[in-house]
């Protein structure tokens, strides 16, 4: 700790907002993990922000023991203008995002494909705000559709937030909407095909697709993986994407590899969907969309997207669902 008779270093000549951040949240929650949750980056990254803002500041700002945090007197000194500081960041950005001077153009949602659980937000959202103008598009990747909201292409789509860079999350905000419960796609005709539900035991051996090497559905993949380690399931190599119906038809038919989906994925000519099982895998499916952005629009999903979740029971996590610890953070943060 820092001798209060030794005189402290001179200070920076500016903070980095991250850094305010990171003391805000742990501020507020007195509890590392769930800051670093409420920030989606890794415990070790927020304690190095904390170290960082300390050491650029000359003082401790707070008291770690093995069973709590509790703030300094420098802590609760900084708090008011860490606040102030952010709070002001906060207005800039929101002054001069896309939706500021022009919240009544149309709102770009991504929605992934049609017939999913996105679709009936969206629809719901219309109704909500009948004289704002939502328009929907279908290109299904959460990383896809996170670069194009960073390059002001869009403005909103739904997917798994952890599976994005910390980098990127940085710059978004979600808002947890389903625990969606994973299936797998087969073939009519295939081995598994019978089961009402199959165990994901019964898929040792396979080679299941997961849109490996498709740049637009990372954290698809990254889901897979962590889905299939240490149960000898494989993920499928890359393989070009097949777009429309008839295409993903001939291919199942050629390929015969099973798909990795959600339970509510759209029927396909001559596949049957079955849930998996024993443990049930959850997929995290969150509203996402650029941080202050101010449009009537985004207001309309996150209103649709609460009342859907506690009207259909979807933020109701299933005892002994299987899901990453880091979506289960997400899942359960503040934003």
């Amino acid at each position: 700790m820092p001798d209060p008779d030794r005189p402290r270093a001179a200070l920076p000549a500016h903070l980095e907002p991250r850094l305010l951040r990171a003391f805000l949240a742990v501020a507020d929650e007195l509890h590392f993990t769930r800051a670093a949750a409420r920030l989606y980056v890794a415990q070790q990254a927020l304690s190095r922000d904390i170290r960082r803002l300390e050491r650029e500041l000359g003082t401790v700002l707070f008291v770690r023991t093995t069973r709590q945090v509790a703030l300094t007197a420098d802590g609760e000194r900084l708090l008011p203008y860490a606040r102030r500081v952010l709070e002001a960041q906060d207005a800039l950005l929101a002054a001069f995002a896309r939706g500021g001077p022009d919240a009544d153009r149309p709102l770009l949602v991504d929605v992934n494909s049609p017939g999913l659980v996105t679709g009936r937000i969206l629809e719901r959202a219309r109704e909500l705000a009948p004289d704002c103008e939502l328009m929907a598009r279908f290109e299904s990747g959460l990383t896809g559709a996170a670069a194009e909201m960073l390059a002001g292409r869009l403005d909103a789509s739904f997917g798994r937030f952890a599976g994005l860079d910390p980098a990127v999350r940085a710059r978004l905000v979600q808002q947890p909407v389903r625990y969606e419960p994973m299936a797998v796609v087969l073939p009519e005709d295939h081995r598994l095909a019978g089961f009402g539900e199959v165990p994901l035991a019964a898929l040792a051996g396979e080679t299941v697709y997961a849109g490996a090497g498709n740049p637009r559905t990372l954290e698809w993949t990254d889901l897979a993986r962590h889905l299939f380690e240490g149960r000898g399931i494989e993920v499928a190599p890359p393989a070009p994407l097949a777009v429309g119906v008839e295409e993903f038809r001939r291919i199942m038919a050629k390929t015969r590899t099973p798909v990795l989906a959600t339970v509510n994925f759209p029927a396909m000519p001559y596949t049957v969907v079955r849930p998996l099982v024993d443990p049930v895998p959850l997929s995290p499916l969150s509203l996402v969309w650029l941080k202050g952005l101010v449009h009537p629009g985004i207001d309309a999903l996150r209103s649709a997207a609460l009342e859907l979740a506690n009207d259909k029971g979807w933020l109701k996590r299933p005892g002994g669902g299987w899901i990453p610890a880091i979506d289960a953070l997400i899942m359960t943060s503040r934003n």
